[in-house]
């Protein structure tokens, strides 16, 4: 018998076994598929009457697939549900007959076979296609695909249908995103824009509504067959998956222009300035489209340079404002605003425009799209013309020239000079003037050559800059004259007071919001102060007598001033010094102020972190005396004293010298190694003595009254011994 059947179809087979035995026996049926050349058990009736499934066929046992079924008249069925490629082959019945011992064990009588049927598995076929290949939709509309299935199964079945999308044609089920799907009862998921609809039996319509950008890829249809069992249930027997089709959805952009123009132009310096950036002839934007702006500014350079373009502000889609770099500070404190004044219509306004903003400016409108997930994305950028913000201005100058009123002076008198200022292109200036003196590089308290004494500024206030003569604080006066006119004084000029002279002129513009802005600057000629003397000439150096010494000991440095030239009374001089100590040996550290003496024998000290002291003396008109006691290490170092003479003049005007600087000696402290261990080595060797004496006295205390016993000696017999040979 030949039996040809489809994949899923259940079948049965027939049979049967009679013995005619006269023992009494019992029969052990099986039925067999014949796999290439061999026999393979599928399901056996033992002769102990029990079932027992073949390599392989345990689950399908199980699940009521395979079952071997008796009949009358001795028949034996096989019944095989949801038939698959591997049932395919020729079936055999396998009887053998045992029967039971003596000894109850069973033996085979005898074995038979016979060949029932061949059956031919025919896979089914199930094509699935969609309907068309590539596809162009634009955006909003609406997206229509239809899967159709075509299979060669007969009888009952269903169908199941799933779309699926993807942004890759090479993806698989599980990376693709599942889009609706429509089970074998014909029961569709869930979704809001997009259907699915069973049209006939064989066809499957997708319909996707009011699509975007987004939604341009790739959709693919997957399908599968389901049968019914003689249980109930279905079984799936196959399943295909159709070729990607590709769609590419076209961004619906709006159409409009965009015009630039300003409102107000600059002609002056600190004039504001208006930009209006319109929408217009704009179609195809409805409720889902959205308008931001994009300011830029493009600096006016020569025809060789290349133009760069810097960004002022954007918008985002929720109309946030992002400022670029540049006027960031400008706008924060509303110097720059940007406003939006009707829905087509954005401005720009400068309240006070300067130089530096001349150039032109452009704007760039974008269209935002609102796809259906509430998001917004940029669909189109249209940039406007540029306007050009220019206005002719002549290069600012100033001109300043200090004059000095007395041509001749000698020390203690007052120092005047005038500063008078002349500008143009500058309107309504106000000046500020700032007066700087050039020390000789030889003087001390200001190496870098260049002091700032006072300054005056705009608004007519007076400052001291780095005027630090306590002893003249009201010394040097500024004073606005007349408008471009100003005056300094400097009272009792000392020696040190000799260097350049000038006026730093800064002329300032009325700017925006009651501010000043600076225009230009300007520097006068220099004005001389030099004294013609012939005074004494001092010399300092600093000496000791012991420059090395031991911890706590006492370091004597002298401070030794020596005069050259004309002699002076000791009542017509007087010195401030000042002990300077660097703690290296090298002069590569900054040196530390120790103490210092002034003229009128005020010491004034310097904290100190460890236990020596220092004391400061004036030993005779010309040396000064510093000591260091109980010195500690860290007072090692180089030390130097700093002079600054002073010198009555003949008008009684106590005239200031330049500073003069000791050449630095260095002051070695050692540790007395001998000191230093003498009073620890006493100590020990007092209490090792001390020790030693208190346990001989506690031993001899001891063994004297606390251990003394009476020992009583036991009597002991004395006996000769005896000679070997009296016994």
């Amino acid at each position: 018998m030949s039996l040809r059947l489809s994949e899923g179809d259940s079948f049965k087979l027939r049979c049967s076994a009679v013995t005619t035995s006269m023992e009494h026996t019992h029969l052990h049926v099986t039925w067999q598929i014949k796999s290439g050349s061999t026999w393979q058990d599928i399901l056996s009736l033992t002769h102990e009457g029990k079932f027992q499934p073949g390599p392989g066929y345990e689950e399908r046992y199980r699940n009521g697939d395979i079952r071997l079924d008796t009949g009358a008249n001795d028949t034996y069925w096989l019944s095989v549900s949801q038939a698959s490629s591997v049932d395919g082959g020729a079936y055999r019945c396998l009887v053998s007959e045992w029967v039971r011992g003596a000894d109850s064990t069973w033996q085979k009588i005898q074995e038979k076979s016979v060949e029932i049927a061949s059956v031919a598995i025919q896979r089914t076929a199930l094509d699935v296609v969609i309907s068309t290949s590539n596809v162009s939709v634009t955006e909003r509309d609406s997206l229509d695909l239809t899967c159709n299935i075509t299979t060669d199964r007969s009888g009952i079945f269903q169908a199941e249908v799933m779309w699926y999308f993807s942004m890759s044609p090479d993806d698989t089920l599980s990376d693709a995103q599942v889009l609706l799907s429509m089970d074998r009862d014909s029961v569709v998921s869930d979704s809001t824009l997009i259907s699915l609809s069973h049209v006939d039996r064989n066809s499957y319509r997708l319909l996707v509504r009011d699509v975007d950008v987004e939604d341009s890829g790739y959709y693919f249809c997957h399908a599968g067959v389901w049968v019914p069992l003689h249980n109930g249930s279905w079984h799936k027997v196959v399943e295909r998956t159709s070729a990607p089709v590709s769609v590419v959805v076209t961004a619906l952009e709006p159409d409009y222009e965009v015009f630039l123009n300003a409102s107000k132009t600059p002609k002056f310096s600190d004039d504001p300035t208006e930009l209006n950036c319109r929408i217009t002839n704009s179609q195809d934007t409805k409720a889902n489209i959205r308008f931001t702006v994009s300011w830029y500014y493009r600096p006016r350079l020569r025809s060789d340079d290349v133009v760069t373009e810097e960004l002022l502000a954007t918008m985002d889609a929720d109309w946030t404002l992002l400022l670029g770099d540049r006027g960031r500070e400008r706008t924060q404190n509303g110097e720059i605003i940007f406003s939006k004044k009707a829905v087509d219509t954005f401005s720009l306004r400068i309240q006070w425009t300067s130089e530096s903003d001349r150039g032109d400016y452009f704007c760039v409108i974008s269209a935002w799209s609102r796809h259906r997930n509430n998001s917004w994305v940029k669909s189109k950028d249209v940039s406007s013309a540029s306007v050009s913000i220019f206005w002719a201005t002549q290069d600012y100058t100033l001109t300043v020239e200090a004059v000095k009123l007395k041509p001749f002076f000698v020390a203690g008198h007052t120092f005047e000079m005038t500063c008078k200022v002349s500008s143009k292109n500058i309107k309504t200036p106000r000046y500020s003037v700032l007066i700087t003196a050039e020390k000789p590089l030889t003087d001390q308290s200001n190496p870098n050559g260049t002091t700032r004494i006072i300054s005056l500024n705009q608004d007519s206030v007076v400052r001291l800059e780095d005027w630090t003569d306590q002893t003249r604080v009201d010394g040097v006066v500024l004073e606005k004259v007349q408008e471009n006119e100003f005056r300094y004084r400097m009272y009792q000029t000392q020696i040190s007071d000799a260097g350049l002279y000038r006026c730093v002129v800064t002329a300032w513009s009325p700017g925006g919001g009651g501010m000043w802005r600076e225009a230009v600057n300007g520097l006068s000629n220099p004005i001389q102060i030099d004294f013609q003397t012939s005074g004494p000439v001092f010399n300092v150096s600093v000496h000791s007598d012991s420059p090395t010494i031991y911890q706590g000991e006492l370091a004597d440095l002298l401070c030794i001033v020596t005069m050259e030239g004309m002699a002076l009374e000791p009542d017509d001089m007087s010195f401030d010094v000042s002990w300077f100590a660097v703690r290296s040996f090298a002069l590569d550290r900054e040196p530390i102020l120790l103490a210092s003496l002034d003229r009128r024998g005020i010491v004034m000290q310097s904290r100190r972190n460890g236990s020596s002291d220092l004391s400061l003396e004036r030993i005779s008109p010309l040396e000064f005396r510093l000591r260091v006691h109980g010195c500690e290490d860290h007072d090692f170092g180089n030390h130097y004293c700093v002079v600054t003479p002073w010198v009555r003049s003949a008008t009684g005007v106590w005239q200031r010298e330049p500073d003069i600087k000791a050449k630095p000696i260095f002051l070695s402290v050692k540790m007395d190694v001998l000191n230093a261990f003498k009073y620890p080595l006493l100590i020990g060797i007092g209490l090792a003595t001390v020790i030693g004496l208190l346990s001989c006295l506690i031993g001899y205390c001891s063994s004297r009254w606390c251990c003394k016993k009476e020992v009583q000696e036991t009597r002991r017999e004395r006996r000769r011994l005896m000679s070997m040979e009296m016994d």
